[in-house]
């Protein structure tokens, strides 16, 4: 307490003879105005004045050095956390430091004041930090006694799985062998080929547009492993956090696969060319004959619509089919997992497959535009995108009873909109016939078909279909049809009385759900028929609540599998859990707190729900519904509930 009254005492006297000083120079300055300066003032003058500059000089020198010295201490304090070093305590006490800083506050710059508030706000005692590795399995397995019960089978999201090149022929201009068992998708070896020979690139990671299938002389395939989906890239995790705290309760790979796929094919084209859903049931199977426990689905974003597909595709008969019989899925599934599920879609796969744009190069500034249009145009990134068959299963399901029409959507009174959401593809003014008229979600899947290519349009509705079933009859019809299986609002959950399914996702992050687009008036020279306004003076983008990718709405089904018995056959229990997007600003992936689309498989309490279901205690897991979705989905005329 000595030491800071001393400070305190010299900072009020340096304060003083500061303000004494600026009394001094400004009676010295308005003396030199006044008075005839002579050659004996001037000299005194130009003394004075450099006297005053190398005070500033000195006073920016010690505010930089304290500065300095302050970050060193903040680094050395969170290094010596981190290494579990102790000795740095006995150096400085975290309190003594801050009141040291507090007395000396006042002088530092602003921003440095503001990263010490937060600095002090993020104090060490708050808790154990749970976004280190390991962090979350090692906490749960001391404190709930969890270990590794059910095996689990982990189905990754749309683009997160690496593509391999298996091919040695290419084409005459671009020959394959080279890119033999490297990733042309999800890794640097991508972007380099990307930027190094885009041609090539394309040429080999897109499908061929009749068949579906691989174009002649080329052969990808989907890498195998945990490697192929733990990274997208160096140092850029998706899967990864789940593994190392699966591994933590005790997981190794014979209780635990992630289930990589092709998500470029259409579902059933899968089983045609490389037997997934097969290899996915014999996985099942023998985890039941080795462990006598059965398995957990988890699906994160496209791959909840996988594994729903797949609980279709078993019990059904004939070709192609897994012909497990009708208790299939009660016998051999514990639980299915659905973490951030598309499984009602995503409205951003509509502008994807109209003009070749989302939000994320929408919203870039004009030169960033300008770049990306010379090197990857819309036009290119279209073309692409429709030789893809998985992407298709995206589009939003459900029509107006789940997104609206022109008139209005169940979204619309918490957002205070002028304009309502289910006017999804608004036209600023019209130019021609592709702009005559506004689009509801249903009119934009059929504006997304009329105006494909014929195969992209046949091929599209052989594989899936977006409607709803009008009556429980005809959601038993539908399980004939594997076009429907993609579609839970077509047909029900299996019969399994003992399977669990869980629905986690995140809220309370801005998610694109409407969209302003124009007729472009040049249509030869930018190659499209419409297009999303750029630089307009009103939002192109509409926003509704959401995980930033997947809205809020998209979980609806969710909802109605808890309370509906004609969805819901076998009354499956269901538990839903809101998780309220919370990033921490120092994280680039948003920390443990953060729900965002992708990072949310980093999230600590995502961790704790998974391991949870995985060691059999879902008994621990305490349901929570943040939004108005349980309210929203009861309100829906679903016309034979």
């Amino acid at each position: 307490m000595a030491i800071k009254k001393r400070a305190n005492k010299i900072s009020k006297q340096k304060k003083e003879e500061n303000a004494k000083n600026d009394v001094i120079e400004v009676s010295e300055v308005e003396t030199d105005v006044l008075e005839t300066s002579t050659d004996d003032d001037q000299s005194k003058h130009v003394k004075k004045h450099k006297t005053s500059k190398k005070k500033v000089k000195e006073s920016k020198r010690i505010v930089f050095l304290l500065g300095a010295f302050v970050g060193i201490l903040i680094a050395l304090y969170f290094g010596a956390k981190q290494n579990g070093n102790t000795d740095f305590d006995k150096l400085v006490n975290f309190e003594s430091l801050q009141d040291y800083l507090d007395d000396w506050k006042e002088v530092l710059p602003s921003g440095l004041q503001n990263v010490l508030s937060e600095f002090n706000e993020k104090s060490p005692g708050e808790g154990k930090d749970f976004s280190e590795d390991f962090a979350v399995g090692k906490a749960m397995k001391l404190e709930n006694g969890l270990e590794a019960k059910y095996p689990v089978v982990m189905i990754p999201g749309v683009i997160s799985t690496g593509i391999e090149s298996w091919g040695l022929e290419g084409t005459k201009e671009c020959p394959s062998q080279h890119h033999f068992r490297k990733r042309l998708w999800g890794s640097m070896y991508m972007l380099r080929t990307m930027f190094l020979d885009k041609a090539c690139w394309l040429k080999h990671i897109m499908l061929d547009e009749e068949t579906g299938l691989d174009p002649p002389g080329i052969k990808l395939r989907a890498a195998q492993g945990f490697e192929s989906a733990d990274f997208f890239m160096a140092g850029y995790w998706i899967w990864n956090k789940i593994l190392q705290n699966l591994a933590a309760i005790g997981y190794e790979p014979n209780k635990m696969v992630t289930a990589s796929y092709d998500w470029r094919l259409s579902y059933l084209d899968l089983e045609r060319r490389d037997q997934y859903f097969s290899r996915l049931q014999q996985q099942c199977e023998l985890r039941l004959a080795t462990t006598g426990e059965k398995s957990v689905l988890v699906g994160h974003s496209m791959g909840s619509q996988i594994a729903f597909y797949f609980m279709k595709w078993v019990e059904a008969e004939g070709n192609h089919f897994g012909n497990g019989g009708r208790d299939w899925v009660n016998k051999h599934i514990a639980a299915f997992i659905d973490i951030s599920g598309s499984v009602l879609g995503a409205p951003k796969a509509i502008p994807a497959l109209i003009s070749g744009e989302m939000k994320d190069t929408v919203q870039l500034n004009t030169l960033a535009v300008y770049g990306l249009e010379k090197f990857f145009s819309r036009r290119e990134r279209l073309d692409m995108l429709r030789t893809f068959g998985g992407v298709a299963s995206m589009l939003p399901k459900g029509g107006d009873l789940i997104w609206g029409n022109l008139e209005g959507s169940i979204e619309d009174s918490q957002q205070n909109n002028s304009d309502t959401f289910g006017n999804f593809i608004r036209f600023e003014k019209e130019v021609g016939t592709f702009s005559s008229k506004n689009l509801t979600m249903a009119d934009s899947i059929d504006f997304v078909l009329d105006n494909s290519p014929e195969w992209f349009n046949r091929r599209t509705r052989e594989h899936y279909s977006y409607g709803v079933a009008s009556t429980p009859q005809e959601l038993k019809e539908n399980e004939k049809m594997f076009n429907k299986w993609s579609n839970p609002l077509e047909v029900p959950l299996p019969n399994a009385p003992d399977l669990k399914v869980y629905c986690f996702y995140g809220v309370g992050n801005p998610t694109e759900r409407a969209y302003a687009f124009q007729e472009e008036e040049n249509k030869d020279l930018s190659k499209l028929n419409v297009s999303i306004v750029l630089n307009g003076e009103k939002p192109s983008v509409f926003f509704t609540d959401g995980d930033g990718t997947i809205p809020v709405l998209t979980h609806a089904m969710c909802h109605k599998w808890k309370t509906s018995p004609n969805y819901n056959p076998g009354n499956s229990q269901v538990k839903i859990v809101e998780m309220k997007h919370d990033p921490d600003r120092f994280d680039i992936r948003g920390g443990a707190k953060t729900a965002e689309h992708v990072d949310i498989l980093g999230s600590a309490e995502l961790n704790e729900l998974v391991l949870k279901v995985a060691s059999g205690r879902d008994d621990l897991i305490t349901e929570r519904v943040i939004t108005n979705m349980t309210e929203w989905v009861a309100n829906m005329d679903f016309g034979f509930e």
